[in-house]
C-alpha cells in the first residue's frame, strides 16, 4: 500500500520551512506522524516578494534535503503557502435563481451564486489571483439563513463571499522557484489559513478569535467566527523592527539585538529598562494596526476567545501581557497542536504554516481539513464550499 504522504513549504522573508508528513491510520482516526523537517535562512525575499530566484531557489533546496535526509524520503511533490502583504481580502454578494422545479437549493444553486460574487468584483481583480473563495452568509427569498441552506426550498438564494486574493505575479514568481528544485506544486493556501489548523480549535474559531503572526517583516491576522474566517489583514511591520529599533537604541550589532530581544544573553551590561522600553513601543505600534483593523471591522473587544500569538515574533517575553492591555482581549501564546512526538526541530508555532500545510495535504484522508480545493494554476476559483456551507 502506497504510503500517504504530505510536505508543507512555507517560504518566509526570514526562514524557509519545510515539513514531511505521514498520515498513519490509528485504532479510531488517522494520525499525523511528523517524519523530518527543514530549515534555511530565506535569501532573495523582501516582505515576502521574491527580489532574487537564484538565491530563493537555493535556500528552498536546502531546507527540503535537510527533510528528506530526517524522514529518508525524495520529495516530489508539496503544498506551499503564500503570504506577505500582497494578500487582501475582498468581499461581494452574488444572487443565483433555484435551478430545481421543485425549488430545492442544490451545491450548483449556490456555486453559481459565489461566481456571480466574483463577476461583481472582476475590475478589483486586475493583476490579481483569488486564492480562497469562503462563504459568509446566505439568504433564501430574502429571509436569512442560520442553519444548513443546502435543501431548503425557495425561488431565489444570495450568498455573501469573502475572496482572499493575491498579487498574480507574486505567486507565479513562489510556484516557479519551488518547481526549479523539481518537486511540483500541489496546491496553495495563504499563510494564516495554514497556521489556524494547527494553532486553533474548534472552539476558539466557534466562539470569535483573532490569530496574530508576526513574522519578520509582516504581521498577518486573521479573524474567526461561528468557525470560519471572516476577514484577514496583512501589515508592513514585523519582528526585524525591533531588532533594528534595538540595534539603534543600544548601539550593538544586529545579532546582539536579536538575542536581548528573545532574552537569550545572560549578565548583559545594557539597561533592561531602555530594552523593555524599546521592544514594548514597537510592539504597541503593532497592537495598535490590529486594533485599528478590528475596530474597521467591527470586533474591537468583540472576540470571546481572544488574540492567539504565532510566528517567530511571538517569542518575545511578556507579548501576552501587552497584547491583552493593548487590545483588550484574552491573549495567548499559540502552541502547535501536534497529535504525534515531532521529529527533526519543530519546538514552536513559528512551524505552524509549514505543518498546518501537511494537514491540508491530508485532506483527503483526515478528518483535520474536509476542505474542497481547485488547483490554483488551472485558473479556476478555489472554493471552500464543502468546508464552511452551514
Amino acid at each position: 500500500m502506497a504510503r500517504n504522504i504530505s510536505v508543507g513549504i512555507d517560504i518566509g522573508t526570514y526562514q524557509v520551512k519545510v515539513v514531511i508528513a505521514e498520515c498513519v491510520r490509528g485504532n479510531n482516526a488517522s494520525i499525523p506522524k511528523i517524519l523530518g523537517t527543514g530549515l534555511a535562512q530565506s535569501r532573495g525575499l523582501r516582505h515576502g516578494y521574491i527580489i532574487n530566484s537564484t538565491d530563493i531557489v537555493r535556500s528552498i533546496q536546502k531546507a527540503i534535503q535537510q527533510a528528506e535526509t530526517v524522514a529518508k524520503i525524495k520529495v516530489k511533490k508539496a503544498y506551499l503557502s503564500v503570504g506577505g502583504i500582497g494578500l487582501e481580502e475582498m468581499h461581494s454578494k452574488g444572487e443565483a435563481v433555484v435551478a430545481r422545479a421543485d425549488g430545492e437549493v442544490t451545491d450548483l444553486d449556490i456555486k453559481k451564486a459565489i461566481e456571480e460574487s466574483e463577476n461583481k468584483i472582476e475590475q478589483k481583480l486586475l493583476n490579481r489571483k483569488i486564492i480562497h473563495a469562503v462563504p459568509l452568509a446566505h439568504k433564501v427569498d430574502g429571509q436569512k439563513v442560520l442553519g444548513k441552506l443546502r435543501g431548503m426550498k425557495g425561488i431565489k438564494i444570495e450568498v455573501e463571499t469573502l475572496f482572499i486574493t493575491c498579487l498574480e505575479q507574486h505567486l507565479n514568481d513562489l510556484i516557479s522557484a519551488v518547481e526549479k528544485t523539481g518537486i511540483a506544486v500541489e496546491d496553495v493556501m495563504v499563510s494564516p489559513l495554514a497556521a489556524s489548523l494547527v494553532t486553533l480549535s474548534r472552539a476558539q474559531k466557534m466562539a470569535g478569535c483573532i490569530l496574530v503572526n508576526i513574522g519578520a517583516e509582516t504581521v498577518s491576522a486573521i479573524v474567526f467566527e461561528n468557525n470560519i474566517p471572516i476577514s484577514l489583514k496583512v501589515f508592513s511591520i514585523g519582528a526585524t523592527d525591533i531588532t533594528n529599533d534595538i540595534a539603534l537604541g543600544l548601539k550593538v550589532s544586529l545579532e546582539e539585538a536579536e538575542q536581548l530581544k528573545h532574552g537569550t544573553i545572560v549578565g548583559t551590561t545594557h539597561p533592561q529598562r531602555k530594552l523593555d522600553d524599546i521592544i514594548t513601543a514597537r510592539l504597541k505600534d503593532i497592537f495598535e494596526f490590529t486594533d485599528n483593523y478590528l475596530k474597521k471591522i467591527g470586533k474591537s473587544g468583540l472576540l470571546p476567545a481572544g488574540v492567539i500569538l504565532t510566528g517567530g515574533g511571538s517569542g518575545i517575553t511578556t507579548i501576552e501581557d501587552l497584547a491583552l492591555a493593548s487590545l483588550k482581549l484574552p491573549s495567548q501564546i499559540g502552541e502547535l497542536k501536534v497529535l504525534d512526538l515531532p521529529r527533526g526541530n519543530i519546538k514552536d508555532a513559528s512551524w505552524a504554516v509549514a505543518y498546518g500545510l501537511c494537514i491540508f495535504g491530508f485532506r483527503a484522508e483526515d478528518s483535520y481539513a474536509s476542505m474542497k480545493f481547485v488547483k490554483t494554476t488551472g485558473g479556476n476559483m478555489i472554493t471552500w464550499i464543502k468546508q464552511f456551507l452551514p
